[in-house]
């Protein structure tokens, strides 16, 4: 087969796409053929060395790849050959075949492509956990997402109205806005503005009768984050999902005490290590919705396993105008 390998950390401009054996299933894997994985920030820092998790090398990066069943390993009772499957693995994805935990793979809906399932992966379930695990989201709760037209703000804004919640929609370009909107957004708060350490939360203010945000879910960091904490409402709750926006920020504990608040962080993996049986509700409720029509993919662009350098540099760059996915 074909595959992205990584011998030894550095950028992604120095892998090469390489002709290596077909994996082989082992105890409690599948063995599938890559239709499509997407391509994740993630995905530069695990090449580069600077993941908090990081496989043996050498490996082929990609994170949860979709696929075919081709072969099942010793104890593998859930799946059949020619099944069409969603996984969690961490890794392997980049590559025109892969295995697997079965336990920690999902049949798919038969409405969902495979581009659409790879696309969704990661940034769904991310938000998903954040809104229901992490910030125990109760219908009619205001919820502030920042970054809302990235990867993971479009999957929480989509989540959080489907759950019944008012969502307000935080966006620095406004040419995203009918994207965001399209999405589930409510309202729209404008990230660009200046001094956004108080503009922020007048804007929140001004549409919530200055109650604030229930819970705000941020993937930016930076000067977002604190601009955030002061938006929330009392006993409101923010989850931290990653830094998109730079610098990892700091916070003041006395503050948490005043305001009677809550600062979480989301690692989504670990939930995969240590809760597969919540990894695969949530994957229940996220495909339900999705037959539903509750749910779908944003907008998403095939390209190559060739070109998955490219396709790296401008997630890392922020200059892809849509989900990327590798389709091997």
């Amino acid at each position: 087969m074909r595959a992205v390998m990584v011998h030894e950390f550095g950028p992604p401009e120095t892998l090469m796409v390489e002709t290596v054996p077909d994996p082989a299933p082992g105890p409690g894997e599948i063995a599938i053929d890559v239709r499509a994985t997407a391509v994740n920030f993630v995905d530069s820092l695990v090449i580069m060395g600077k993941y908090q998790f990081l496989p043996p090398r050498p490996f082929t990066p990609g994170k949860l790849p979709a696929g075919v069943v081709t072969a099942i390993g010793p104890g593998v009772t859930e799946f059949s050959v020619g099944d069409r499957v969603l996984t969690t693995a961490e890794h392997g994805g980049y590559a025109e075949k892969a295995t697997a935990p079965a336990k920690l793979s999902y049949p798919l809906p038969a409405s969902m492509p495979f581009i659409e399932a790879a696309s969704m992966a990661l940034a769904f379930d991310t938000s998903w956990f954040a809104l229901r695990e992490r910030a125990r989201l109760k219908e009619s709760e205001t919820v502030l997402v920042l970054g809302a037209s990235g990867g993971v703000g479009l999957a929480a804004v989509q989540l959080a109205k489907a759950m019944g919640a008012r969502v307000l929609a935080g966006i620095a370009n406004p040419d995203k806005a009918g994207l965001v909107r399209d999405a589930g957004g409510d309202e729209i708060i404008d990230l660009s503005r200046p001094e956004i350490r108080d503009s922020l939360r007048e804007q929140v203010w001004a549409l919530t009768d200055r109650q604030g945000a229930d819970i705000v879910i941020d993937p930016l960091g930076d000067k977002f984050f604190e601009a955030a904490l002061r938006a929330l409402a009392w006993c409101g709750r923010l989850v931290v999902v990653g830094f998109a926006a730079g610098a990892i920020p700091t916070i003041k504990a006395n503050y948490l005490l005043v305001k009677n608040i809550e600062v979480s962080g989301l690692q989504v993996s670990d939930y995969r290590k240590r809760m597969p049986e919540r990894m695969a509700e949530c994957f229940r409720e996220i495909f339900e919705l999705f037959e539903r029509g509750a749910l779908k993919a944003g907008p998403t662009e095939a390209i190559p396993l060739d070109h998955f350098a490219d396709a790296l540099r401008r997630v890392v760059e922020r200059k892809a105008g849509a989900r990327l996915v590798l389709t091997p």
